[in-house]
């Protein structure tokens, strides 16, 4: 059986009376992207430092890549790559330059130095611009560099930390997917926390919810967007109006109705009540088109599990 990327049993941060981290007890596959999220003060920065053995734990233990984060922090330092608040880069310095100075920091020989820095530099889409000074980059292109810089020693498992944080959607985009090509040819484990929920659906194969310190739930984001038992329908068509929308709201079987543009979209606490609201809106005026079942989303989950705590 393959070794679990990380696994924690009762983990917890005491700082003052303040508990950053309550009991966290999680197991993270290897070789999948994972994502870890959360309201801001809710305990991912703390967690990720507890299991690079930057912390210590005031309670429970964790295990990374099979080694203990008290024992062993030093090798799994070595054997992971991280990305958290600050990029770490040399702003004087050119991009090659920047990436030379740590693969220098990880003892990696001239010829393997100058393979892994065009290998890296290529695949972000930087090569051309590899003699440019850095402090000039605009902050997506930072962000790509500073993760060639995390990737540099080819590490088993990359912990990043909202690595999309404040670039525009183009650059985030672009960031995202130039990161899954990587992991997909790096054959490396990510530990991912994100406030972008669309951006954790599209990318991680599993996610987990904290919230004051606690663990909520672990799933898949599509399993995470069913949880809640309610029935997603979709209907097209032409002369959607407000009052439609009170009229559904006003149903027992609806949970919510919005529009978007000439679809509303209507969660259910059942999909048996799907023809009762079509031929209501018929009733009302509109003009239906299409009818289509839809799975709800993570986004739409995130927030009633949070609410399930409190």
């Amino acid at each position: 059986m393959m070794t679990p990327a990380v696994r924690t049993l009762g983990l917890s941060r005491q700082f003052g009376a303040n508990r950053a981290l309550d009991r966290l007890t999680l197991e993270i596959p290897s070789g999948i992207i994972f994502g870890f999220l959360g309201p801001n003060g809710s305990g991912k920065t703390t967690t990720i430092r507890l299991l690079l053995g930057l912390l210590e734990a005031t309670s429970g233990s964790a295990e990374v890549l099979g080694y203990d984060t008290q024992a062993d922090a030093p090798a799994i330092r070595e054997r992971c790559g991280a990305l958290l608040e600050h990029c770490g880069l040399y702003e004087r310095l050119s991009a090659s330059d920047n990436l030379d100075v740590y693969a220098r920091f990880w003892r990696l020989a001239p010829a393997v130095r100058r393979a892994r820095i065009e290998e890296l530099l290529t695949h972000l889409g930087l090569w051309d611009r590899r003699s440019e000074i850095v402090a000039g980059w605009s902050r997506g292109m930072k962000q790509k560099l500073a993760i060639a810089r995390a990737l540099l020693h080819r590490p088993e498992l990359l912990f990043l930390d909202e690595p999309t944080a404040g670039l525009d959607p183009m650059a985030a985009a672009t960031l995202r997917d130039e990161l899954s090509h990587l992991v997909a040819n790096e054959g490396v484990t990510v530990f991912l926390t994100t406030h972008n929920l669309a951006e954790a659906e599209r990318m991680c194969a599993l996610v987990g919810v904290v919230s004051n310190g606690r663990l909520l739930s672990v799933a898949p984001p599509t399993q995470l967007g069913r949880r809640r038992g309610a029935s997603r329908v979709e209907i097209t068509g032409a002369g959607v109006t407000d009052a439609m929308l009170a009229m559904l709201r006003a149903v027992p079987a609806v949970v919510a109705a919005r529009a978007d543009g000439r679809c509303i979209i209507v969660d259910l606490r059942s999909s048996a009540a799907v023809p009762t609201i079509v031929t209501a809106l018929v009733s009302a005026g509109l003009q239906v088109e299409a009818v289509r079942n839809a799975e709800g989303t993570l986004a739409d989950a995130f927030p009633a599990l949070l609410a399930e705590q409190r």
